[in-house]
């Protein structure tokens, strides 16, 4: 038997290929829709991608499935359980007409691809369709499982959050029923056998639990012994509170991400080759991105976060020294880091035209991370070595302000630093105090008075901040309250970074804010 885990390190996603060596077929788990990739290893090691397989409708990513189906004919096998409300809409809609060759799953089932056989699980919690696949290799002599691929069921240290239709869509009072529905699952986990493999979904990073560990893959014994959440599982009232307190924000993205691989992915048939633009173009792009006339223009959220908006988006991928210092107006600031996806997805609409100010060499990463969260419209790049010749040309400039912690602790006490906000008045009023982190950063301390909205939700709640007040945001370190300041500026607002963040605050011995206590 082939078998290759293949992770994506900025989304924290694994999906696995797996391969009968005898007949050269293979079967691709919870693929992404950079699809290539997968088709590139399968062949490399001899074999043919013949089937997909999803354990649930993902909201993290955008699935492959269904570009595998185009582009190799593999046969989609997925969850027929959980009801009408979690059913793929999209199987009877191949391009060119027809349906795609699919077969529905339920708890007990199996199927074979080559000498490997799969026998389905059905997992509900995390979501109702959630299923695992126990996976036998019957070619290679073996009559029992070896392992289960356990998608977003359990992790290695964690199990899947079950309070994304609620915290994610919106769909108010069903966090509670879905945990109990988790615990039930959790407590048939502990029934399987120790010494099979456990082969997750996700790790490390994910916002889809809130304790992964980084270890990629585990037993079931393993977890049974060491994994908290299900420890927990020996007290349905306690699994509850213990699985709902302290779960992440999701990212605003989410909602369409779970709502596209319902309906079905678009089908890209290749990767984006976005053109390179010169001087000229980029100065009229930069005049096509001015700020929105109000937040409530720009607002978006999980029901209209997909909506065909219109407009450009700029973003600019270079380091926060080199952009703070001078770029184009209206771009974002999203290097081409770990978070980059989640920060895209987050504050950039999908109808958006999307143009990079980036490296040459930065620029396939950069656009594979946009697809995978249904950023689609990568029209367009430009060389950060020509941002010179794009000045030469008068090319609109400006930049975003950033303060110490000495300055910030002297202005909340009345005194404004003399920095020139980018709104085009001097630093004059008491700030309006943004911190950018999670809920359960913000609790532990917090600068007085400060209010919060993680970064990765603040499209979504940009009405809650003042247009006619300096903002000072915060965050831990000043990495994701920078990125939330060129979002801000974009909006026409005038926010300041505190370099830093907390942590120099902290360190600073400034006054830490707790549960109301000063």
């Amino acid at each position: 038997m082939f078998f290759r885990m293949i992770y994506d390190d900025a989304l924290a996603q694994a999906a696995y290929l797996i391969g009968c060596q005898k007949t050269g077929e293979a079967i691709v788990i919870d693929p992404q829709r950079d699809v290539d990739r997968y088709i590139d290893i399968a062949r490399a090691n001899g074999l043919r991608i013949a089937a997909a397989a999803e354990t649930h409708i993902h909201a993290d990513f955008l699935s492959g499935t269904r570009e595998l189906a185009e582009q190799t004919g593999a046969t989609a096998y997925l969850s027929g359980e959980g009801g009408p409300d979690w059913s793929y809409a999209w199987l009877d809609k191949k391009s060119g007409g027809g349906s795609y060759p699919h077969r529905l799953l339920h708890d007990g089932d199996t199927f074979r691809v080559g000498g490997i056989e799969f026998r389905v699980l059905h997992a509900p919690g995390h979501t109702p369709e959630h299923i695992c696949f126990a996976v036998t290799d019957h070619g290679g002599g073996a009559t029992e499982p070896m392992g289960v691929v356990t998608g977003d069921f359990v992790f290695v240290g964690d199990l899947g959050r079950p309070d994304l239709l609620e915290s994610a869509a919106g769909v108010a009072g069903v966090k509670e029923d879905a945990a109990r529905t988790l615990h039930r699952s959790t407590r048939k986990f502990l029934e399987l056998p120790d010494h099979w493999q456990v082969w997750p979904g996700h790790g490390a990073g994910s916002a889809c639990g809130k304790a992964l560990g980084a270890v990629p893959q585990s037993t079931v014994g393993y977890e049974k012994r060491f994994n908290e959440a299900i420890r927990a599982a020996c007290d349905e009232a306690g699994f509850v509170r213990s699985i709902l307190t302290g779960q992440p924000e999701p990212p605003l993205y989410f909602a369409r991400m779970k709502r596209e691989n319902k309906l079905g992915p678009a089908v890209l048939g290749g990767l984006p080759r976005p053109a390179p633009i010169g001087v000229d173009e980029l100065i009229s792009l930069a005049a096509q991105s001015p700020a929105r006339a109000s937040p409530a223009a720009w607002r978006f959220d999980a029901a209209t976060a997909d909506a065909e908006s219109g407009g450009v988006a700029l973003i600019d991928t270079r380091g926060w020294a080199q952009f703070r210092a001078g770029h184009v107006p209206g771009a974002l600031f999203f290097p081409v880091n770990s978070s980059f996806p989640t920060d895209a997805g987050s504050m950039i609409h999908a109808g958006e035209d999307i143009y990079l100010i980036i490296r040459p060499a930065e620029l396939e990463t950069a656009v594979r991370m946009l697809i995978r969260v249904g950023l689609d419209r990568v029209r367009g790049w430009f060389d950060v070595a020509r941002l010179d010749e794009y000045r030469a040309a008068g090319g609109p400039w400006t930049a975003t302000t950033e303060i110490s912690v000495e300055q910030a602790r002297a202005w909340l006490s009345g005194e404004p630093p003399n920095v020139a906000s980018r709104a085009g008045a001097a630093v004059g009023a008491k700030p309006f105090v943004l911190d950018v982190r999670r809920a359960s950063e913000f609790a532990e301390g917090r600068i007085a008075g400060a209010v919060n909205i993680a970064h990765t939700r603040l499209a979504a709640q940009i009405e809650q901040v003042p247009r006619d007040r300096p903002l000072l945001v915060n965050c831990r370190s000043g990495a994701r309250s920078a990125r939330a300041c060129a979002f801000l500026q974009r909006l026409g607002y005038a926010p300041i970074n505190l370099a830093g963040g907390m942590l120099a605050w902290s360190e600073s011995g400034a006054a830490v804010e707790r549960a109301g206590i000063v």
